[in-house]
């Protein structure tokens, strides 16, 4: 590889490998606040739930609120 090439390919690497250390470093962070949740009296899986959702689409949301209904429902719950 030439000078040029081979400095960019270490640019790009040690780009991603900051980033990887940033990702490690804000999960840690997000860890740390669900452990806080916890401690708090509330329940993390639940928070996990309603962060998934919040991302989602609302009539994606609620399509899958009406599925969901409809399976309880041929279950008897």
């Amino acid at each position: 590889m030439g000078g040029i090439a081979a400095d960019r390919l270490r640019s790009i690497i040690e780009r991603v490998e900051r980033l990887e250390e940033e990702r490690k470093a804000l999960s840690g962070d997000i860890r740390d606040i669900f452990t806080e949740a916890k401690s708090a009296g509330f329940d993390v899986k639940v928070i996990r739930q309603i962060i998934r959702l919040r991302r989602q689409e609302p009539a994606e949301v609620e399509e899958q609120e009406t599925l969901l209904d409809i399976y309880r429902r041929a279950l008897g719950m």
